[in-house]
């Protein structure tokens, strides 16, 4: 190929549509789990974390529920792919071996927020939510009350029903019941039969399953690895979900193929790039349970 602006131009739209084919063809899980905010600055503070309203019965004065007790923030950070291909590679017809890397990319940044969501859902043990304790704990306090959403045990049906009746039994910070009913079984591929037996057996072990139905399943491979032990098990089915989702900028293609770009001056190279600005967040710590799976479940 004549290497010159105009069949650089045709060459980029179709890197271009490789590229944006393939992020639009890309199945995603992380909308089940975590609310979407946009952002417009460098970060967003969540003050109304910690508040899970309520009606009361309004007998004198209304009270006033200030939402500035806690000071979680979210700050957004960059992220990029950048490849590059020499002009010799296209002034020798071989510009069409790089179309699969740029699907490729594409697909890598469809699942960027999964990865970023389902990463910082296992990181949940350690990293904090809005009241200063990881998102996991066993001492996070409701009102008066001291709740735990950590367990340590591996998944089998025992356990989901421990951590099933973990969340419908929270009360909120007058002692009201908060009626949470988890819907979503999160498990790594190293645990999809035991919870697909949990939630989807008509008979165990000779007994009628009434576990079954009580919760979608999600087999998450963002779990597998040094994750495959953990398993959560949450409420998505509130206008909040239990994570967030913070996108700034949405990963947009780019590209610098013009002779005085310096990449190409210097180097002969052109340059091709996907970039945007998002992070992950936790919500309510009370609409999720998760247990890092570290002791040998009973039975």
């Amino acid at each position: 190929m004549i290497v010159n602006q105009a069949n650089l131009r045709e060459l980029t739209v179709g890197y271009s549509a490789a590229f944006n084919k393939a992020l639009q063809e890309v199945k995603t899980d992380y909308q089940k789990i975590a609310t979407v905010v946009p952002s417009s600055t460098a970060e967003n503070s969540y003050k109304w974390l910690g508040q899970l309203p309520d009606l009361r019965e309004w007998i004198g004065e209304r009270e006033i529920q200030h939402m500035d007790s806690f000071g979680y923030t979210i700050r957004n950070k960059k992220f990029e792919r950048t490849l590059g291909v020499p002009r010799e590679d296209i002034e020798d017809d071989q510009y069409g071996i790089y179309s699969p890397m740029f699907s490729q990319m594409g697909e890598a940044a469809g699942l960027h927020p999964d990865k970023l969501v389902f990463g910082l859902l296992a990181k949940g043990f350690d990293e904090k939510c809005y009241d200063g304790k990881a998102f996991f704990a066993t001492d996070h306090k409701s009102g008066k009350a001291t709740f735990s959403n950590k367990g340590t045990k591996k998944f089998n049906r025992d356990t989901y029903i421990e951590a099933r009746a973990a969340i419908m039994n929270l009360t909120g910070d007058k002692g009201d019941p908060l009626n949470l009913v988890p819907d979503l079984l999160i498990v790594s591929p190293s645990y999809e039969q035991e919870a697909r037996e949990t939630l989807m057996a008509e008979i165990i072990d000779g007994t009628s399953n009434v576990m079954k139905g009580t919760a979608e399943l999600l087999v998450s491979t963002q779990l597998a690895g040094e994750n495959a032990d953990k398993w959560f098990l949450l409420c998505t089915k509130k206008f909040l979900k239990p994570m967030i989702y913070q996108e700034r900028k949405k990963i947009k293609f780019t590209q610098l193929t013009k002779d005085d770009d310096m990449n190409v001056f210097m180097h002969d190279e052109f340059l091709y790039g996907a970039d945007g600005r998002s992070n992950a967040g936790f919500g309510f710590w009370q609409m999720a349970w998760g247990s890092d799976g570290t002791v040998a479940a009973a039975g």
